[in-house]
């Protein structure tokens, strides 16, 4: 059997996909409580941590594919990760926050900042 190996790990695809549906449900919930602007900026918010997640995923998933690494590679390679997801999630709150002049801030920074609480239970996802 020739199959590719995933980009992602298996825990970094099951907390993507737990923010999803936390983003979903809480997108709903702002757009029930404030209408169409507070489900857009839930969404937005969502959407800042999924972008940013994805991107630590891949980064990380860069630093692995070489041969077997020392313990010094691979901390900088948790490193990177870590430091492209904080970069990307400064810029992305701060173009949404800029750009979007309705945005309802309680709905955007609360989604964002359960779905980025949720990204770091992966290191509770086992593989097998």
């Amino acid at each position: 059997m020739n199959a590719k190996p995933r980009l992602l790990s298996k825990a970094i695809r099951t907390v993507l996909r737990w923010q999803l549906v936390a983003t979903a449900a809480l997108t709903l919930l702002a757009g029930l409580l404030t209408g169409g602007h507070g489900a857009l900026s839930a969404a937005l918010g969502g959407a800042v941590s999924l972008c940013a997640g994805c991107a630590s995923g891949m980064a990380a998933a860069k630093g692995i594919k070489g041969d077997t690494q020392s313990a010094g590679g691979i901390l900088v390679g948790a490193l990177r990760a870590e430091g492209v997801k904080i970069g990307l999630m400064v810029i992305l709150v701060g173009t949404v926050l800029t750009i979007y002049k309705d945005v309802v801030v309680v709905a955007f920074l609360g989604t964002f900042m359960a779905t980025a609480t949720i990204f770091s239970m992966a290191f509770f996802v086992r593989e097998n």
